[in-house]
């Protein structure tokens, strides 16, 4: 699957976000070792602690299918006027899944194509 490809899977997940506060629909797509790939969406709360960002979503299906290692992750952020990169919550969960490849949508410039360690270059591990 083509970067392009995975960029309009994250924005079709984000089309399903819950983001009544900030208005910042996050979608992203988590594609593990096998192929398979998972879908995940920001859920805000009001208790803006306890939201959960899209990256993080995507990343919890694929583990809670089965999943432990994924080779990429795709994001993108509807509402926003330039490419949204992953919080350090997300990057730190990438370390520990082990994620090598980082997409970022650019909107017109098309994907942004990062690796792991370009976002998160010395990651906490046991």
């Amino acid at each position: 699957m083509t970067n392009e490809e995975l960029v309009a899977e994250a924005r079709a997940a984000a089309e399903k976000a819950y983001a009544p506060y900030s208005n910042y629909r996050v979608g992203a797509v988590a594609v593990a070792e096998d192929g398979t790939h998972y879908t995940g969406a920001n859920v805000e709360n009001s208790a803006y602690g306890s939201s959960i960002c899209a990256e993080a979503s995507a990343i919890a299906h694929a583990v809670s299918s089965g999943v432990r290692k994924i080779d990429t992750v795709a994001v993108s952020c509807l509402d926003a006027d330039e490419p949204g990169y992953p919080c350090g919550n997300c990057r730190q969960l990438m370390v520990e899944f082990g994620v090598a490849r980082v997409i970022v949508d650019g909107f017109d410039a098309g994907p942004i194509e990062h690796t792991r360690e370009e976002l998160i270059p010395h990651g906490f591990r046991l």
